[in-house]
């Protein structure tokens, strides 16, 4: 969730630091098949490939991009599903000013304006500036975000929208809304009407789908392919098989769908956990409930916004928005790599804190 920034480093935990303390086995590898009725896992290792048996399985390899088959897309646009990607998208930014001079040079389309394209482009003019300063490029950049929706951040209520057309406007960041992409080639995007915007960066960032291997599942998926789940978090129609993150989906609390984000992923894997351990000791589970909802978009050097439940009406924006973004992205959705053995555990207890609690915002 913080692969949009400019500086990467301590973005990723190494996972024995986490995993040793606590006495948990890690295996490296590619998950190949699995066998509901063999109850195994086959994973393709550095050693080949193995068969994990198991009593309890815990699917939580989460979400990635969506990737349609644009014409152009697999070959010429960049995005920020991944950290190797990030890299790749920090390295050809800092190698802009190294291209032959062409109208696209210093141009960026960030195509998708949904929670990630927005937090993208308006992190953007802050990361460009610096680069062509230090190659005293002559050329000024611009940022375009594009997205087939009537309006930027349209799922984000009209407050929200607000505040987030001012920030864009602020950051000079152009949008392009009700527009929908043709095909991406090196030289730029053609939109479906034809026009083409030269650009030597597209990043894209349109839409999310659950890991493909949910698929293997004998159970309907929803239309991101995420698994269905009680709320002990085990798959409906799975036997001795749980699931967590953004591969699955429940009901978070008796009426709305939990979503693709931090603020319901964490809790499932809390609640998953602790529910798995008591299955296999035949104790009573916690069920998984959440009544508050809310919604924290990083704005760049703007600022950001924050709502509050599900019409995403307006607390804080600014500065102090900002503030709160901060503390949850660089410090609470990490585990403590203390190494101790009992701050870890209780990190992961199963309690559902309550909104501000979590992101200390004021109203």
């Amino acid at each position: 969730m913080r692969n949009y920034e400019a500086d990467l480093s301590g973005v990723r935990v190494p996972l024995d630091d986490v995993l040793a303390p606590i006495g948990v086995e890690r295996v490296e590898g590619q998950v190949l098949d699995l066998d509901f009725s063999a109850r195994t896992v086959s994973v393709q290792t550095a050693a080949g490939t193995q068969a994990l048996g198991y009593q309890r399985l815990v699917f939580a390899l989460g979400s990635e991009l969506a990737r349609p088959g644009l014409p152009g897309l697999a070959e010429h646009a960049f995005d920020i599903d991944t950290f190797d990607a990030a890299l790749r998208l920090r390295e050809h930014l800092h190698a802009l000013p190294a291209l032959p001079e062409s109208p696209g040079q210093y141009v960026v389309v960030v195509i998708g304006a949904g929670l990630t394209g927005i937090e993208t482009a308006t992190e953007l003019p802050a990361r460009l500036r610096p680069i062509l300063a230090a190659a005293r490029a002559a050329g000024p950049f611009r940022v375009v975000l594009a997205d087939h929706q009537p309006r930027v951040g349209s799922d984000m209520g009209e407050g929200a929208c607000r505040v987030i057309e001012q920030a864009l406007g602020e950051l000079g960041v152009e949008t392009r809304a009700g527009v929908a992409v043709a095909a991406i080639d090196a030289a730029g995007v053609t939109l479906a009407s034809g026009e083409i915007i030269p650009a030597a960066t597209v990043i894209w960032c349109a839409g999310m789908r659950a890991h493909p291997l949910t698929r293997l599942f004998p159970v309907e998926r929803d239309r991101s392919g995420r698994l269905p789940v009680d709320a002990y978090m085990k798959v409906q129609g799975v036997a001795d098989v749980f699931a967590a993150g953004d591969a699955a989906w429940c009901l978070i609390d008796g009426t709305h769908t939990s979503i693709m984000s931090c603020q319901h992923s964490r809790p499932m894997g809390h609640f998953t956990g602790h529910n798995v351990v008591c299955d296999l000791a035949g104790e009573p589970k916690l069920t998984l409930h959440i009544d508050w909802y809310v919604t924290l978009l990083d704005l760049g050097a703007w600022g950001a916004v924050y709502t509050q439940g599900w019409d995403r009406v307006v607390a804080t924006a600014g500065a102090e928005a900002k503030k709160t973004k901060q503390t949850i992205n660089c410090h609470r959705i990490y585990p403590p790599l203390s190494g101790n053995r009992r701050e870890i555990l209780d990190a992961a207890a199963p309690v559902v804190q309550s909104a501000p609690a979590l992101y200390e915002a004021p109203v």
